[in-house]
């Protein structure tokens, strides 16, 4: 089987990693051949796709840092609580983050100790077949909570509402959260007017 017939087996839902090609042993020249026939594409550094591939921006940006997770309204919408698509997608990185994130137009970037960058993250599987790093729905409360002031007050209050009289919720893991994110006392305060 000539390499270029083995690359284009590698892919995955349609993408494929410059680091899977060099771990099957197959020289980087071949990708270069794939481009130039026209066969596959570039979307980012490192991150290729099968031609005619519908390129799904969430894979795209999580494959830009292995600390980006997305957050906030983004994944309020993943998870059904908002139905405004993001336009600007919220991801979290570490304090101290210096990356190809911080210039991109369509990010909202969000800053967050390491000491609880990991609290709350969960793998999320897209239409696609593809899994993303995101925050659970607590975390996304937290942080929705924590983030008020950048949140636009009406999607802010339904996300909050609906969370509130939602099947899906664990006040325990939530509080549990809070407190690692020293953010009971806003938390019990928001979630004090709706009852």
């Amino acid at each position: 089987m000539k390499y270029e017939e083995k690359i284009l087996k590698l892919f995955k839902n349609g993408y494929l990693e410059t680091k899977d090609v060099v771990k099957n042993n197959i020289p980087k020249v071949y990708l270069s051949r794939l481009l130039k026939e026209n066969k596959i594409e570039r979307v980012s550094r490192g991150i290729y796709v099968k031609k005619d591939t519908v390129i799904d921006d969430f894979v795209v940006l999580q494959s830009k840092s292995k600390n980006a997770i997305f957050s906030n309204m983004t994944a309020l919408y993943l998870y059904g609580f908002s139905n405004r698509i993001p336009i600007k997608y919220d991801i979290t990185v570490p304090v101290g983050y210096n990356g190809v994130l911080q210039k991109l137009d369509n990010v909202n970037l969000f800053y967050c100790p390491k000491s609880i960058l990991e609290l709350g993250i969960t793998s999320y599987k897209l239409d696609s077949g593809n899994t993303i790093k995101i925050y659970d729905l607590e975390r996304t409360i937290c942080d929705l909570i924590k983030n008020k002031k950048k949140m636009d007050l009406e999607l802010f209050n339904k996300a909050v509402r609906e969370y509130f009289y939602s099947k899906k919720k664990n006040n325990l893991k939530l509080y549990e959260y809070a407190r690692k994110m020293k953010l009971e006392e806003k938390v019990a305060n928001t979630f004090e007017v709706l009852k």
